[in-house]
């Protein structure tokens, strides 16, 4: 196969790590990827704030970008749902339609395209896990605490193979942060009250990284963090499934 690997910007930006090691850990499991070299923003931000009906240059370019892959993979599960649901193109729907239904995040193509049971990754540190929302109850990554349904975590399941690594409990696993794209800054207070809250959470219990499938979370808890002189750290889950002993 071969896999088109799409970056957000904010993650080329700001976390070329965890773009890196997203390569790196494709192609350390036999996956030949390409990188389209002029790939942009999903336009996701425009949508979340009304103006859907202007993100049809990203739709186009997404389109002409990655039609033509096996797969597609990005390491950000917002940006997974939004082109799942709502790339469209009045002149190439045939072509729009296969790349929402070929578009996976990272952790959801680990497990269920390639289904991997092995991984020769060692990160030795208390890890805690934030299941961002997109990834939790818009692409299923992990169960939701409040149905009654059997437990499953898509990340857990990878990060369990990762040795040395320990695993925090939480008192809410499935908090938001209150990141939400646009709704931090347009609700500024109530988003960082809210990111304090998932913070405390995964500190009171030990937590030296926090790490999720979804930079955009991690970027906005760093924030906060670094604001309190903390010494938690976040990581893209890419980055600990590379991490290799030193």
């Amino acid at each position: 196969m071969t896999v088109g690997l799409f970056i957000p910007c904010y993650v080329n930006q700001f976390y070329p790590g965890a773009a890196i090691a997203t390569l790196q850990l494709l192609e350390k499991l036999g996956v030949n990827v390409a990188f389209p070299p002029n790939q942009t923003c999903c336009g996701q931000p425009m949508a979340n704030s009304g103006f859907e009906h202007l993100t049809q240059g990203c739709n186009d370019l997404i389109i002409k970008d990655f039609a033509k892959y096996d797969y597609i993979v990005c390491p950000s599960g917002s940006c997974v749902l939004h082109i799942k649901e709502h790339i469209h193109s009045e002149k190439e729907p045939v072509k729009a339609a296969s790349v929402s239904h070929k578009i996976y995040e990272l952790v959801e193509f680990l497990t269920d395209v390639l289904k991997v049971e092995n991984l020769n990754a060692h990160f030795p540190y208390k890890v805690g896990v934030h299941q961002s929302c997109h990834g939790q109850r818009g692409l299923k990554l992990s169960q939701m605490t409040e149905l009654v349904e059997p437990d499953f975590s898509k990340p857990l399941q990878l990060l369990n193979m990762v040795k040395e690594l320990e695993i925090i409990p939480l008192d809410r696993k499935d908090e938001c942060c209150g990141f939400g794209g646009t709704f931090c800054v347009a609700e500024e207070a109530v988003s960082v009250k809210m990111g304090k809250d998932r913070i405390a959470d995964h500190v009171s219990h030990g937590a030296e990284y926090i790490t999720g499938a979804d930079m955009s979370c991690l970027m906005h808890m760093e924030g906060i963090l670094r604001r309190q002189g903390s010494k938690t750290k976040v990581v893209h889950i890419a980055e600990i499934l590379n991490a290799e002993k030193v």
